[in-house]
Formats: C-alpha cells, structure tokens, sequence
C-alpha cells in the first residue's frame, strides 16, 4: 500500500478554513459572524490539536502507525490556534489592545487561552528538522508542552461556555481518555 505524502495532510487541513470561507461568503455564517468564525477556528484547532494526541495511541494500541503526519498535524493545529487569535485580536478586538487587555480581564478563559497559545508556540517554531538535531534529547522534553497546553485549550472551551453542554464534557472526557491511554503500562 503507498503512503499518502505528507503534504496531503497540510493541504487538507486547510479544507475545514475553506468551508468557513464558503460560510461566510454564502451568508450562511450565522447573525454573529466573527464569534462564529472565532469560535469555528478553535473548535477546528481543538480537533487538530485531540488528532495529534491521538497518533501514539492508536500507533500503540491499534497498530496503525500515523507518527509520520504527526509534525503536519500538530503544525496545522498551530496554523488554526493561531487563526482563532487573529479574529479574535483583528475582528472582535479591532486591534485595539487596551479593550484588549480588559478583555482579557473580565473574561479570565481567555488568559488559559492565550497561555495554551505561548506553551504552543515553541513547540511550532521547533517543528523542524533543524532544531529536533539542535535540541537533541530536549527537543522531546519541550513539546510535552502539548499535554498541558491541550489541557488549557480543553478548560478554555469550556470555561467560555455560559452553561457547559454536552459537547463541552465530551472533551474534556476525550482529553482523559488520551491522557489515560499513555499511563496504560507497556507489555512486555
């Protein structure tokens, strides 16, 4: 069987950013886009980021081995963690970093958010051959930052929420379940 390139999985990450676009050009967006679009992109970025968690797991436990897309995955999920930020900043703040910084005040979610956003960000601009060599062992001891960044994105969404649905507590259940599956000891 041939292996789908990694290209591929940049290129198909950016379909769901295609689908919002067509959202938006069609007027299907809804009556508030930028916090439709907003909350859009994270909800995406949570998905990438749940993808990325996910490779070990089913690597180890189902033998289907998809560590090669693992860097693009989690590469993509940046891409749209760092979307969800610019609406957020540029649309519904305006640029304005006053009402920004108040925002973030009034709304404490929002500071797990961006504190999810800073734990991401070395790991991004580590995401390349060049600095895997240069850090050596220590490369694999910075991006365990995905474990409590996800955490914080997870608790972000549902902080935000007025009333946590349904949807809310299945993250949070599938952020445990990922995270028990590695506590899972190995057989010998």
């Amino acid at each position: 069987m041939r292996k789908v390139p990694v290209g591929a999985v940049y290129l198909a990450g950016l379909a769901p950013l295609g689908w919002i676009v067509w959202l938006v050009v069609s007027g299907g967006i809804g009556v508030d886009p930028v916090k439709e679009i907003e909350h859009r992109l994270g909800k995406i970025a949570l998905w990438f980021l749940f993808g990325g968690l996910a490779i070990t797991p089913l690597r180890r436990f189902l033998r289907i081995d998809l560590l090669r897309y693992r860097r693009a995955v989690g590469l993509v999920a940046f891409f749209y963690v760092g979307l969800h930020v610019l609406v957020w900043l540029v649309l519904d703040m305006g640029m304005l970093w006053a009402q920004a910084l108040g925002d973030l005040v009034r709304r404490p979610y929002l500071i797990l958010g961006v504190a999810a956003l800073l734990l991401l960000l070395p790991l991004a601009l580590t995401s390349n051959t060049a600095s895997i060599r240069r850090l050596g062992r220590n490369w694999r001891r910075l991006h365990l930052l995905v474990y409590p960044a996800v955490a914080l994105a997870v608790v972000h969404y549902l902080w935000q929420m007025k009333v946590v649905q349904p949807q809310g507590w299945l993250w949070l259940a599938g952020f445990g379940v990922l995270m028990a599956l590695r506590a899972v000891p190995r057989r010998r």
